[in-house]
């Protein structure tokens, strides 16, 4: 089945949230509420659907101002059935596209066990550039920080 990446909608955000609960548990996943913050308090955010049904999301920020901007990987989820399919690749790609569209380098955390998580990013040009101990909460799992430089040209 064909997965289509388009800009995320208000009537998304509460399936955003259901799949948090089932991708993070033991964590404090983000709430419906959370989502609709960061849409209206301008993240780019791009949801992956499988049909009618979404299957991923993805956000982004940027930070600055035009030519200075910088770019923060806020989250990336995919429902766990749709996981290892390329699914998260596109929703990344995405982001990436829209960052380097402001020649904009992208940071990200991610949790220091999520070795698919960090392959996809290196795959991508990020970099560990630091630890952030303790970033998750409550577990507490530690973070890896990640950077890919801005990219100037096509």
């Amino acid at each position: 089945m064909t997965v289509r990446v388009q800009p995320l909608r208000r009537e998304d955000l509460g399936r955003c949230a259901e799949l948090e609960k089932v991708l993070f548990p033991g964590e404090d996943p983000w709430s419906e509420q959370s989502f609709r913050s960061e849409l209206a308090a301008g993240g780019y955010y791009l949801g992956a659907f499988a049909e009618d049904l979404l299957v991923g999301y993805a956000g982004l920020a940027l930070l600055g101002r035009p030519g200075a901007y910088e770019a923060e990987v806020h989250t990336i989820g995919v429902d766990p059935r749709w996981q290892g399919k390329g699914v998260g690749k596109a929703l990344l790609e995405g982001l990436l596209a829209h960052a380097d569209q402001v020649h904009a380098p992208v940071f990200l955390e991610v949790r220091t066990d999520n070795a698919a998580a960090i392959g996809l990013y290196e795959k991508h040009g990020f970099e560990q550039i630091g630890i952030r101990r303790r970033y998750y909460r409550p577990s507490g799992a530690d973070a890896y920080t990640m950077a890919r430089p801005r990219r100037t040209s096509d």
